[in-house]
């Protein structure tokens, strides 16, 4: 009786943390086919998320970015049950765990893409053969502690704990935290995600930099943020992947007048 009714208190509050909010629109999104054409097996889309729960995250990560997922391209072909849009993004979060999604589910959010360098294709297979092996895990509901913690907005929290904040499902974060799973691919290949000494240099890393550092890969608290600040990430912005040329842009009317009333008043 009592496990049930904790079972029945998580799934009520992931529900409410997962509902969308009002009020959210993109500053820019691409269209999702040039979204598609810019991303390759390996990359990592960073997504702003418009959850009550991505607030939280924005917060205690002081970044635009709440989520992460990988992209593995014709690898999710075989996991495609009803023949719908193909599943191309592996995923998870804490109410439904690791899964795969269609590009579609993020077409009207910010996004960056961010891309490894210098992998070879058996070793972007082996990330994605990591990740794919873990689909269908769940995160315990009843870890009602774990899911608490984010009912408040803005927790009162100094920042060197903040992180230590999200450490939702802290037993086997993998079954929770998006950036952990993928994490965890890249490192099953060692590939780097935060800054790292190398023969014995810092390279200007600071100490509490390298101590934090530590600390996040002993206890899994990678976060979206990792990827886009990450050294050895690439971002790439599929706008100027498709080929921009500012020279052949077509200024709408609108923006035409606008030009020539705020040139007009620099030069009064």
């Amino acid at each position: 009786m009592y496990r049930r009714l904790k079972q029945w208190i998580g799934t009520r509050i992931l529900r409410y943390l997962q509902t969308p909010a009002r009020r959210y629109s993109p500053f820019f999104a691409p269209p999702i086919e040039v979204l598609g054409r810019s991303l390759r097996p390996g990359d990592i889309l960073l997504i702003e998320g418009n959850t009550r729960l991505s607030a939280v995250i924005k917060f205690l990560t002081q970044s635009t970015w709440s989520h992460a997922a990988l992209f593995i391209g014709g690898a999710g072909a075989k996991h495609n049950e009803t023949g719908g849009e193909q599943p191309v993004l592996l995923e998870a979060d804490a109410e439904h765990g690791v899964l795969l999604a269609p590009l579609s589910k993020y077409a009207r959010f910010n996004t960056r893409i961010c891309r490894p360098v210098g992998l070879s294709s058996s070793e972007c297979q082996k990330v994605i053969d990591y990740t794919l092996a873990r689909v269908g895990t769940q995160y315990d509901t009843q870890q009602i502690f774990d899911l608490a913690r984010y009912l408040f907005p803005y927790p009162p929290v100094p920042v060197f704990l903040r992180r230590r904040l999200l450490a939702i499902g802290s037993g086997d974060p993998t079954k929770a935290i998006c950036s952990t799973l993928i994490a965890e691919s890249f490192a099953s290949i060692h590939y780097p995600i935060l800054p790292e000494s190398v023969d014995e240099t810092s390279y200007g890393i600071a100490p509490f930099v390298e101590s934090e550092s530590d600390h996040i890969r002993r206890h899994g608290l990678y976060t979206p943020r990792d990827f886009d600040i990450s050294p050895y990430f690439a971002v790439i912005k599929p706008t100027i992947e498709n080929g921009f040329n500012f020279h052949t842009l077509q200024w709408t009317a609108k923006t035409l007048r606008a030009k020539k009333k705020h040139s007009r008043r620099r030069d009064s």
